[in-house]
């Protein structure tokens, strides 16, 4: 894969790894099941091929995470064992796990490694001098390796210790999957085949607005869903009952919609919506006009004909970008227009990448992720680069000379 990496930065495949004591900054920040096991290890299973690249190369990894928000104390059913246990089957080799991540009696494990093994050190969070990108904290990680390698893309939009501070002290690289991450939201917008589209969905305008107006110059097809749909059609001065409506920013998307006609950008919002008394399950819902939201009632999900549409217009595209739910797609009853975008786009004869976060566990729900061509590890890190703007993560790596 040619490195496109923003700034032309080094990854593992330009540096020489074997023997070397190597910092590996994973995102293993799993989801977790009400009994404390990992709901979902998709996360983990995406660090494996750095990590074997490392080992077949008798590398000394010792890999570094967090797991959730123990606001820098130590949670006990937030340690990373449980982590350690599911690497260790899924690679077929022991993967220990430490108790602390800085300190001497990691310094002594680490000195007493051999090239192949692995340890996970534990929860970087559990001390708050992460979060603060702490100097001192930083060069304790740092001094524990001889390079450091950031493998990390969910993590890579946080200007935290082990993202910013670590690649200060240690020569430091991409690993395989922050490569393949930002390649391909690089190559996406930049250059993507077209016909090319944009799926924005999601609860608030807000959190998007970043990513509508740097995409909306870059596609040839907008769609908007999700909740934040309202905003726009609140926008258009239609009544949207008891949606959440952010009216802050009616302003910012009639400009998007002027935008987007100015530019030739086709912008479709719902023309009917599936509406619920409230959004949880077993209430009463109904679908309904986008112009006619009764008082009272809350969008849900997007109706049967935005979605035949939706699902009409994505089939002529050759390139597609999917950034949020078009409704309440955890409960079933508000899923059918997720579900349908999402077959949509797993039927889809060209280029699919799908944002983190609760798109891609929706397409994993409905058991499409396979079909994409990439689902991302990271949530917040989609959003930053779909916004057009630089990772801390990635600035913060080496730069590749050039030839």
């Amino acid at each position: 894969m040619q490195n496109v990496i923003p700034g032309r930065k080094k990854t593992i495949r330009d540096i020489d790894v074997r023997g070397k004591r190597v910092l590996l900054r994973a995102d293993l920040n799993v989801p977790l099941d009400e009994d404390g096991t990992i709901a979902d290890d998709t996360r983990i299973r995406a660090s494996l091929p750095t990590i074997r690249y490392l080992c077949e190369r008798d590398a000394r990894v010792i890999i570094c995470s967090h797991l959730d928000r123990p606001q820098g104390v130590v949670v006990e059913r937030l340690r990373l064992a449980l982590v350690a246990n599911r690497l260790s089957l899924l690679l077929g080799r022991p993967v220990m796990a430490l108790q602390d991540c800085i300190g001497p009696e990691v310094e002594s494990t680490v000195a007493g490694m051999s090239g192949g093994d692995i340890i996970i050190l534990e929860n970087l969070r559990f001390h708050p001098e992460e979060k603060a990108d702490d100097a001192s904290f930083a060069q304790n990680l740092a001094g524990l390796a001889d390079i450091y390698v950031n493998d990390a893309f969910g993590a890579s939009h946080r200007a935290h210790a082990s993202i910013v501070g670590v690649p200060k002290y240690l020569p430091a690289v991409a690993g395989l999957l922050l490569e393949r991450e930002v390649n391909t939201f690089a190559r996406i917008l930049k250059d993507p085949e077209r016909p090319s589209a944009a799926v924005i969905g999601g609860a608030k305008v807000s959190e998007k607005l970043e990513v509508l107006e740097n995409i909306i110059s870059r596609v040839n097809l907008l769609l908007i869903g999700g909740g934040m749909a309202t905003t726009f059609l609140a926008g258009r001065g239609y009544g949207t009952g008891a949606s959440y409506v952010e009216t802050d920013c009616l302003d910012a998307a009639r400009f998007l919609e002027a935008k987007a006609a100015e530019r030739g950008v086709r912008l479709l919002l719902p023309r009917d919506v599936v509406v619920a008394e409230r959004l949880e399950a077993g209430t009463p819902f109904q679908v309904v006009s986008a112009d006619a939201i009764p008082d009272g009632w809350a969008v849900a999900d997007i109706g049967p004909k935005t979605a035949d549409e939706f699902c009409r217009e994505l089939a002529g595209m050759r390139s597609v970008i999917w950034n949020g739910p078009m409704g309440v797609y955890e409960i079933p009853a508000f899923a059918e227009g997720t579900r349908r975008v999402a077959a949509a786009l797993a039927n889809l004869n060209g280029t699919t990448v799908v944002g983190g976060g609760s798109t891609a566990d929706a397409v994993r729900r409905f058991g499409l992720a396979d079909e994409m061509t990439h689902v991302s590890t990271g949530g917040g890190a989609a959003l930053v680069m779909l916004a057009g703007k630089p990772l801390p993560g990635v600035e913060a790596l080496d730069d590749l000379e050039e030839a």
